[in-house]
């Protein structure tokens, strides 16, 4: 839980500065280790390896000696969220800290005990010597008083030519036991005594139960419990598949209320939907005239997580107390709801991190631990393992929102832009657990006495939601940037990896492109011309130079190549990319080259792998993905409607990183969702001449392109 703090205190790195017992993050144990315990979680992107290695640089011990609990509310620090690339300024920076405090500490009682100064000591692996002669160890200076006190600011943290772990490339400390079958996930829990439960989902976002007869389904094989409270309709069964065919039969019995039709999917529509309209940045005169007038539409769709493996939680109440074991990647905000949800004291919950197979965002892990809760209060004392099925993850996760981006800008008569509009529309990108004023959990909206959603909007920038990166980086005299949020969805939308950053990134990029093209300019010296960043400069002449990109470059019309870059956030990582595409039957992306910087790269091969992935993940969602529905249902229930990109289909990835040791670190894994999917967008123009504004750039479309 995060402490209340003095309002005259000074301000300490990220996350300490809410949680700030030195005892919540580490522990000097015995035994010759340290128990590390974040409040960030291990989703897939290797944090807490880089975690590792902050502690054990600061430390100055051997990575071996590491151990790391498990996120949990019972002990660790409340840390939110692990979302928007934060983990290493909000969690890496507080452990660094507190490791650097720690080694104080034992440094000050080693010189008591040895009798010697503080600059007489060196350490080595946690052995402590005096240069008179003497040693004495962490482990047994260590008492449990000795870090059962709030951090100081009056610490001094290795300089940055001072690190021998940090800057290196240390190996995935998860990967070992995922890649030789060690279960690993929530998906492999097995407690003794275990349950299997399965919800059986109305046939529509809108749908509500009128009648079921529960008998016949209460007598099949290895049934424990039916659970029916309002439309939300469970059972409980000795074994999984027993819990399967349960489901489906009480789905076939039955009785639904289709509810009010839905309207049609175009992102377009959004347009026409009552908005809460803000201008988010306006400089100079918005109505300057240039020699050249140019306008464009941009359009993403409803997207899913697509997670490999559908949701899944363990829960069990016993007396008083719930224990729940989740893939959730904010637990506190989760523990919040569940308590608001289940008419309990959020002390008597215990929510502990497992991880699932994967997912950038907000996917159904929350909603499926209330659903596991909620049967397992049917079987008191027995512990219940809920995993939704394949059908319930498509349909019911929460989707990345639709927007549609229009752009204007203005050129003057030598070809540089001198006026910029920006106007977008989109549903909320944040309807996670902890929302003020309701709960955002899907089982307590079915509920008997339903419990209301919190109101969805905005964070605030520079993060944002669907305005993230909405206001360039390039600098223009005149510019308006406006933001149109939509609140009411007819699906459910809320986080997916780079939030609204995705499409906003994506119509900045195509549109440079398409005035780059009418300013007779090379795409590439065209952007460093309106930049004053040198830092971005940067990584757009490394892409450059690694893919030998030569001026106003043509492609074969079968064949192109495409630039894009961006700041995530404007104030994170740092990334531009070339695309190269083939385009015969369909769109195949063969080669990127990209080149990012995220200030110090804790674990460079970490950074890499992120980019690579985040590429990859984006030409996916650029070619392939998008949800459908029709009036009353999603339609997209399996891999058959929702094809993502195969292992055939991946392109070869280089990538560059730009290593800047004297500069803070920032996370990587959502630098690159944007301007993937513009460099394929201006690839695709620059082999067949012409402009693919919605994604995904389908056969179909690119056909219709091509046609007009």
């Amino acid at each position: 839980m995060a402490q209340v703090k003095d309002p005259a205190a000074r301000k300490l790195p990220g996350s300490l500065d809410a949680n700030r017992r030195l005892d919540r993050w580490l522990q000097i144990n015995s035994d010759g280790t340290v128990t590390v315990t974040p409040g960030k979680v291990e989703i897939g992107q290797g944090i807490l390896t880089a975690l590792v290695q902050v502690v054990a640089e600061e430390l100055d011990i051997k990575v071996a000696r590491i151990r790391l609990a498990p996120a949990s509310t019972a002990f660790s620090p409340d840390e939110g969220i692990t979302s928007g690339s934060r983990s290493i300024q909000d969690s890496g920076l507080a452990l660094r800290h507190a490791a650097a405090e720690t080694r104080d500490l034992l440094l000050a009682r080693a010189a008591q005990k040895l009798g010697v100064t503080l600059e007489n000591l060196t350490v080595a692996d946690g052995v402590i010597s005096a240069r008179s002669g003497g040693t004495a160890t962490y482990w047994e200076l260590a008492t449990p008083d000795l870090l059962a006190r709030e951090a100081t600011f009056d610490v001094v943290e290795k300089l940055p030519a001072e690190h021998v772990v940090v800057g290196t490339s240390l190996a995935r400390v998860d990967i070992l036991g995922k890649i030789t079958g060690k279960p690993s996930y929530v998906q492999d829990m097995v407690l003794p005594g275990m349950l299997h439960g399965r919800i059986a989902r109305p046939p529509g976002p809108r749908a509500r139960l009128k009648s079921v007869d529960v008998k016949e389904v209460e007598q099949m094989p290895g049934v424990v419990a039916v659970v029916r409270d309002g439309s939300f309709l469970g059972v409980v069964a000795q074994r999984e598949e027993q819990a399967i065919r349960a489901e489906r039969r009480l789905a076939r019995i039955a009785q639904w209320d289709a509810g009010e039709e839905l309207p049609d999917s175009d992102p377009r529509r959004l347009q026409t939907l009552a908005a809460e309209t803000e201008v988010i940045s306006e400089k100079g005169d918005p109505a300057t005239a240039g020699a050249r007038q140019l306008t464009a539409e941009y359009t993403k769709p409803y997207l899913a997580h697509a997670s490999l493996a559908p949701s899944c939680a363990v829960a069990q109440q016993d007396g008083g107390k719930l224990k729940i074991w989740t893939h959730s990647q904010g637990i506190y905000p989760l523990r919040g709801d569940m308590a608001q949800a289940l008419g309990m004291a959020e002390a008597d919950i215990i929510i502990t991190h497992a991880e699932g197979a994967g997912c950038y965002g907000h996917n159904a892990a929350d909603d499926v631990t209330l659903d596991a809760a909620l049967l397992a209060r049917a079987v008191p004392g027995k512990p219940v393992r809920l995993q939704w099925m394949r059908e319930d993850e498509f349909a019911w996760e929460p989707f990345s929102s639709p927007m549609i981006v229009r752009m204007n800008a203005a050129l003057d008569a030598k070809g540089n832009i001198v006026n910029w509009s920006h106007e977008l529309w989109s549903h909320a990108h944040s309807t996670r657990p902890g929302g003020r004023g309701g709960v955002n959990l899907t089982a307590a909206w079915h509920l008997e006495k339903p419990l209301p959603a919190a109101k969805p909007g905005n964070p605030p920038l520079p993060g944002g939601g669907s305005h993230r990166n909405a206001v360039p980086l390039y600098d223009f005299p005149n510019q308006k940037i406006t933001n149109h949020l939509i609140r009411e969805s007819p699906l459910r939308t809320s986080a997916m990896r780079a939030l609204g950053g995705h499409a906003n990134a994506f119509a900045i990029e195509c549109f440079i492109d398409e005035l780059a093209e009418a300013a007779g300019a090379d795409p590439v010296e065209f952007r460093l011309r309106h930049l004053k960043d040198t830092r971005a400069k940067a990584v757009i002449e490394k892409a450059a130079q690694m893919a030998g990109w030569k001026p106003n470059e043509k492609g074969d019309g079968e064949r192109g190549r495409g630039i894009a870059f961006a700041r995530y956030k404007n104030l994170a990582a740092y990334f531009a990319v070339i695309a190269e595409v083939q385009v015969s039957e369909e769109v195949r992306v063969k080669r990127m080259w990209a080149a990012v910087d995220v200030g110090q790269a804790i674990n460079p091969d970490g950074v890499i792998n992120q980019i690579e992935g985040g590429i990859i993940q984006t030409v996916s969602w650029t070619l392939k993905e998008r949800i459908d529905f029709d009036r009353h249902v999603v339609t997209t229930r399996n891999w058959t409607d929702y094809p993502i990109l195969t292992f055939v289909e991946a392109p070869e990835v280089e990538v560059a990183l730009i290593n800047r040791p004297e500069s803070p670190p920032v996370g990587a894994g959502e630098g690159t969702q944007g301007p993937v999917s513009a460099a394929i967008a201006n690839a695709i123009h620059n082999a067949l001449g012409v402009r693919m504004r919605d994604m995904p750039f389908t056969r179909e479309r690119i056909v219709a392109a091509l046609s007009t």
